[in-house]
């Protein structure tokens, strides 16, 4: 920050090494997180790592946390759920906000614990209570989806509401999607868009597609398909399956963009090696076709059968015409 003093991250890191090689705890945490993230010191997750733990054995809680953070990921330590598990739970008994939603975040998938939504949920809200928005935003899917508590649109759209007023931007997208169902809310196209572009303007993948989707209709917005195409590559780019084959379709038909099978197919693969069913589809029927690349029947057979291993109708159709013909 440069407080009193000229801003300087290696001055920063070198009084921060001063006070830490003495044992003063938070130095040691902080030091550890210039480590990690290469301020003021060429990054090093071994180092970062050491000087976490020096920090979490002393009962530091962001401490903790963090080193619980670098056995989930496998950074400058071996990969193992249950030491994140551990050093996760050692924080978050301590109140550390992140830690408990780090720790129901494990119960929600079952990584290094027996999976358990009671158990996620109870961690997700002591960090809710704190006012962290992504656990704001969990509490509110979980209420939509009725994992581990009774369903209610309207407790979801409350909790996202709270976390999207923070700024937190998958709650903006959910939102925008509950008014765009009309689950929880009334109805508004309008009110959809304005939550979409609020996160797809944050660089949020999911909704820069759903604004895509938006122009693409005229749903909330004046139709328009540049606007369309626009969101959808930003969101294509981001790695999103659907909106690559969305970005896909644009180039098949010519919407929005010049006309292009190449691009097409360029699109539809990205999303298809996804496993996205719809892409895996479209891809099939261009290689059926010869549709911008050269026909080749079992390559056909071989996306449709993918998407149709995923239960997608079209695909177990046009798979059995194929089979049907002797291809």
């Amino acid at each position: 920050m440069g407080i009193g003093v000229e801003q300087s991250d290696h001055e920063a890191v070198r009084w921060f090494s001063k006070s830490a090689e003495q044992g003063y705890v938070p130095a040691q945490s902080n030091l550890g997180w210039c480590y990690e993230n290469g301020v003021g010191v060429e990054k090093s997750f071994p180092e970062a790592v050491r000087w976490y733990r020096k920090a979490a054995e002393q009962g530091d809680a962001m401490a903790q946390n963090s080193l619980g953070m670098c056995y989930c990921n496998g950074n400058g330590v071996k990969q193992s759920y249950t030491e994140a598990v551990k050093w996760y739970r050692n924080s978050a008994e301590q109140g550390e906000a992140t830690a408990q939603y780090n720790l129901g975040i494990c119960y929600d998938l079952g990584n290094g614990v027996e999976q358990s939504y009671t158990e996620a949920f109870k961690w997700f809200s002591l960090s809710a209570e704190q006012n962290y928005g992504h656990a704001q935003c969990r509490i509110g899917d979980y209420y939509y989806y009725g994992n581990g508590v009774e369903q209610s649109y309207t407790e979801a759209v409350k909790w996202y509401q709270i976390a999207a007023e923070q700024g937190n931007t998958s709650a903006q997208n959910n939102l925008g999607a509950c008014y765009s169902k009309g689950n929880g809310v009334r109805q508004s196209d309008t009110e959809a868009v304005k939550w979409y572009r609020m996160a797809a303007e944050q660089g949020n993948a999911e909704a820069q597609n759903n604004l895509g989707y938006s122009y693409y209709n005229g749903e909330g917005v004046e139709q328009s398909y540049n606007e369309a195409i626009e969101w959808y590559r930003k969101a294509a780019e981001q790695g999103l399956d659907k909106a690559q084959c969305n970005l896909g379709v644009c180039y098949s038909t010519g919407i929005g963009v010049q006309q292009s099978y190449k691009e097409a197919v360029y699109w539809y693969r990205k999303a298809a090696e996804q496993g996205y069913a719809k892409a895996q589809t479209n891809l099939g029927v261009c290689y059926a076709t010869g549709t911008g690349v050269e026909i080749s029947y079992s390559e056909a057979k071989k996306w449709f059968r993918e998407a149709a291993d995923q239960g997608l109708e079209e695909a177990i159709e046009n798979l059995k015409i194929l089979t049907d013909a002797g291809y």
